[in-house]
């Protein structure tokens, strides 16, 4: 996307300072031609001194090429961009995504060896592969749903491992394709103001740093709220995000309450003309309902400011919760208007198919998954590449 939020286009890199030198070509002209013979004895001609040569011109310094522009998680509703080339696909990333799901990947890859050697797809083929995608967390209705539309046109032939494979890959990626969006900004919302939720433990202040990293280097201007009051760390931890990514952190005393930190970052934000205020939250566990109602409370005291704001409330997925996570995610919808996901530690699951029941069973958009802790670690969701991935299928097969 030629855009990043807001309509404010990626800063350019800096230019390279300097390009190797091309290896310069001699002059022909200069070399020295033998005396010609006239028949005479050759006189010994008195040595001369060596006229000095004029130095080679420097090579003009050339730009190295631009890096190929990332696809923001974030992206403004209201843009409609021409259509532009599909970038090219970044290796490392899906390497990475590749590495993280290799426990899940093994799974079900292995198992697609073992159901599909020299074996055609009957009933009982498909009843094995059900209960393996089942065992791999992706639930029991995206299986059946999956292996049935496995079998049309396919039933009662043979198949080879890496043609099952690519087909899972295409059928698990359609799946996901409806959920994979990123967050719409709204540019009549300044600020912007996003929630993150989730239980403890799951990455979400991590996750506000990587964000707000990413909207700056979008030329946005961010805030951050430490608005989880219950621990010091949480604080420190923001604060440390903030101080080095340059951002402003608004932030009180453990135990200050919540909702009232949230309202002064609102007020100091919309003060101080922000694109962007992202409060951070206390994790709680989703049958704690005095610590549910404490978001609620938040939301309703950030709309006396805002009465659209929180404009978004993104929860934050531990992957290596599998099943449980889909229960997490049908109460935080309900008890705080969660709007879409964020699902991380995709890099040390052997659960990674829950993504796929997540999907399936809440509709809720997808807007990055987490492999790591590097910044660049959380990216936009690409159902292909995960379904790739998470098979075991090589490009180009489904």
């Amino acid at each position: 996307m030629a855009l990043w939020p807001f309509g404010k286009k990626k800063p350019a890199p800096e230019e390279a300072k300097e390009a190797p030198r091309p290896d310069v070509t001699p002059d022909e002209t200069g070399e020295e031609r033998p005396p010609e013979d006239t028949g005479q004895a050759a006189v010994e001609p008195e040595p001369q001194p060596e006229a000095a040569r004029e130095p080679a011109p420097e090579p003009q310094p050339v730009a190295a090429p631009a890096p190929a522009t990332k696809a923001p998680v974030f992206a403004r509703a209201e843009d409609t961009p021409a259509p532009e080339p599909e970038p090219a696909r970044k290796p490392g990333f899906f390497a990475r995504l590749t590495r993280g799901l290799t426990r899940s990947s093994s799974r079900l890859s292995e198992g697609i060896g073992a159901i599909f050697t020299k074996r055609k797809l009957d009933d009982d083929t498909l009843e094995e592969l059900e209960e393996l995608l089942i065992s791999a967390d992706l639930g029991v209705k995206a299986a059946s749903r999956i292996t049935a539309a496995l079998a049309k046109g396919r039933f009662g032939k043979e198949l080879a491992p890496e043609e099952v494979r690519g087909a899972l890959a295409a059928e698990i990626a359609r799946t996901l394709e409806p959920v994979a969006k990123p967050l719409p900004l709204r540019a009549d919302a300044k600020p912007y103001v996003i929630m993150f939720v989730g239980v403890n433990g799951t990455g979400k202040t991590t996750t506000i740093g990587k964000l707000a990293s990413q909207l700056k280097g979008a030329g946005l201007k961010v805030m951050l709220a430490a608005g989880d009051t219950f621990r010091a760390a949480a604080i420190e931890q923001l604060q440390v995000w903030g101080e080095r990514s340059g951002l402003p952190v608004v932030s009180g005393k453990v135990g200050a309450d919540a909702a009232g930190l949230a309202y002064d970052a609102l007020t100091r934000a919309k003060a101080e003309g922000m694109d962007v205020l992202m409060i951070d939250t206390a994790g709680r566990l989703q049958n704690k309902t005095d610590l549910m109602a404490e978001l609620q409370k938040i939301g309703r005291v950030v709309k006396k400011i805002d009465v659209d704001a929180p404009h978004a409330t993104l929860l934050v997925l531990d992957a290596t919760t599998g099943q449980n996570a889909i229960n997490q995610a049908e109460v935080f919808r309900e008890m705080a208007d969660v709007t879409g996901l964020v699902v991380t530690k995709l890099d040390g699951s052997a659960k990674g198919g829950v993504l796929v029941s997540i999907a399936e069973q809440t509709g809720l958009p997808v807007h990055a998954v987490g492999v790591g802790e590097g910044i660049d670690d959380l990216q936009p969701f690409d159902p292909m590449d995960y379904a790739r991935a998470i098979t075991g299928a090589a490009p180009g097969t489904s």
